[in-house]
C-alpha cells in the first residue's frame, strides 16, 4: 500500500473485513478527510476502483484496488474585503461569529464578492488555505437572510474535525423561528425527507426519495395564531426548517419561498408589521459541540437578532391594545 498522505497518489487493496462498506465512507476514514471532500474527488474522477471510475455509493468488494490522486491545490482567488465581523469567540483553531441577516456566507451563483468569507479573510488571512475553494473555513452555512451563530475553522485539522462533527450529527443546533400557527401541540417533530423541488430549482420540498431530515419544534410564546418557537434540528438540509415548518402547516413569517400571506386573516392591528417584515423570521441561536482539538464541550449563543426581537415585541404590544 502506498502512503495515505492525501497530498500524494495512493492505492489500497480492499481487505475482506471492510467488504460491503461504501467507498466514500471507507476512503474518508482511511485518509482522515471530510467525507464531502472525498465525494468531490470521486465525482471529479480522482478516485478509481480496479482502474475504473465509480460512484461514492459503490459497495466495496474484497481484493478490489481503490486508487486515488489528490487534485492539485487550487490557488485561492478570493480577495479579502474589509467589513464588520461580530466575533463571539476565537482561539487558534476556530472562530465563532454572529452573522447578520442579508449577508451571503460564501461566493456562489450571482455573488462573487461581498460575502462573509471575504470579510473573514481580511481579519484571519490564514483561513485562505483551509477547506474548499471559495469556502475558506466554512464547515456549515446559513441562508443569506438567516441571522445568527456560525463556527469557522482556522486550521486544516479543525476543519476536518468540525466537518466530521456536523456530518455525524454531533453538533447541537437550536434556532428561534416566528411562525404562523395554529400549532397542534406545544411540541411537535417533523421527520420527513427533503429533496429538490421537481419543477422549481430554487425550492426544496418534502419528498419520499429525499435525504433524511428531522426538526423538533417547541412553542415558547403564542399570540393567537402567531408562534415564537424554538427549533432543534438533527440534520442540516438546505432550507430544512423553512420546508418542515411549511409542511407542518406553520410556515415562517416573512418567508418569500415557503411562507404564506396569512397576515391578511389576522386582526388589522397585527397586519402591518407582518406584511412588511423583509426576511424569513429565523435566527440561529445556539451551537454546542466539542472543541476540534482538545474535545472540551463548548456552547455558544447568539442574542436574538434585533429585527426579530422588535417584531415580536411589537406584535405583543399590538395584541394588547
Amino acid at each position: 500500500m502506498s502512503s495515505a498522505n492525501p497530498a500524494e497518489a495512493g492505492s489500497i487493496e480492499i481487505a475482506p473485513s471492510v467488504e460491503g462498506e461504501r467507498l466514500d465512507r471507507f476512503l474518508s476514514s482511511h485518509l482522515d478527510l471530510p467525507r464531502n471532500q472525498i465525494q468531490n474527488w470521486i465525482r471529479e474522477g480522482h478516485v478509481t476502483v480496479s482502474d475504473a471510475p465509480t460512484k461514492a455509493s459503490h459497495r466495496l468488494v474484497a481484493h478490489e484496488v481503490v486508487a486515488w490522486r489528490a487534485p492539485p491545490p487550487v490557488p485561492e482567488e478570493l480577495e479579502p474585503e474589509e467589513g464588520r465581523l461580530d466575533v463571539l469567540f476565537e482561539d487558534p483553531h476556530l472562530i465563532v461569529l454572529d452573522k447578520p441577516p442579508g449577508l451571503v456566507v460564501h461566493p456562489g451563483a450571482g455573488r462573487a464578492t461581498g460575502t462573509l468569507v471575504h470579510r473573514v479573510l481580511a481579519h484571519y488571512p490564514e483561513v485562505s488555505g483551509v477547506g474548499g475553494r471559495g469556502r475558506p473555513g466554512i464547515v456549515h452555512r446559513l441562508d443569506k437572510d438567516t441571522s445568527g451563530i456560525m463556527v469557522l475553522a482556522r486550521t486544516a485539522g479543525a476543519y476536518r474535525a468540525l466537518s466530521r462533527a456536523f456530518a455525524s450529527r454531533e453538533v447541537d443546533k437550536t434556532y428561534v423561528a416566528l411562525l404562523y400557527g395554529p400549532s397542534v401541540a406545544p411540541r411537535w417533530t417533523v421527520s420527513d425527507p427533503i429533496g429538490r423541488h421537481p419543477s422549481d430549482r430554487l425550492r426544496m420540498t418534502v419528498r419520499s426519495d429525499g435525504r433524511p431530515a428531522t426538526s423538533h419544534f417547541e412553542v415558547e410564546e403564542q399570540i393567537g395564531n402567531l408562534l415564537r418557537t424554538k427549533v432543534q434540528i438533527e440534520t442540516g438540509r438546505t432550507h430544512q426548517i423553512r420546508v418542515h415548518a411549511k409542511h407542518a402547516g406553520t410556515p415562517l413569517i416573512g418567508d418569500p419561498l415557503y411562507g404564506e400571506a396569512r397576515w391578511k386573516a389576522l386582526p388589522r392591528a397585527l397586519q402591518r408589521p407582518l406584511r412588511t417584515f423583509p426576511r424569513p423570521a429565523l435566527h440561529a441561536h445556539r451551537l454546542a459541540f466539542r472543541h476540534p482539538v482538545d474535545r472540551v464541550p463548548l456552547e455558544f449563543e447568539s442574542p436574538i437578532a434585533k429585527d426579530l426581537d422588535a417584531l415580536w415585541s411589537d406584535l405583543v404590544a399590538r395584541s394588547k391594545s
